[in-house]
């Protein structure tokens, strides 16, 4: 599966943004979809994540109660939307997905830039 992510910009600490993940190539409910993201000087981290039906999400404890993961299968399309944003949350976001029966996420999708101004 190829994945593209889009959604990421400029925004003032507080507001929100929507990220988005299309997926092309296989069918995008066999995979499971995570959400990562890598600060300037850091290591890539996890962010959130979803089951392939959507059924059950996980969070980061930096994210949680302010970021929500989803998705839309007949779209082939994962979802991050970002609210409460704070600077700590800038970097580089990627969406990334997981076979299942796989042990690693191992489709990865180009970054998209999201910037929370203070």
């Amino acid at each position: 599966v190829q994945l593209q992510a889009c959604g990421g910009g400029l925004v003032q600490s507080g507001g929100s943004l929507r990220l988005s993940c299309a997926a092309s190539g296989r069918t995008f409910s066999a995979y499971s979809m995570a959400w990562f993201r890598q600060a300037p000087g850091k290591e890539r981290e996890f962010v959130a994540t979803i089951t392939r039906s959507g059924g059950s999400t996980d969070y980061a404890d930096s994210v949680k109660g302010r970021f929500t993961i989803s998705r839309d299968n007949s779209k082939n399309t994962g979802y991050l939307q970002m609210s409460s944003l704070k600077p700590e949350d800038t970097a580089v976001y990627y969406c990334a997905a997981q076979r299942l029966g796989s042990s690693s996420y191992g489709h990865w999708g180009h970054g998209t830039l999201v910037t929370v101004s203070s």
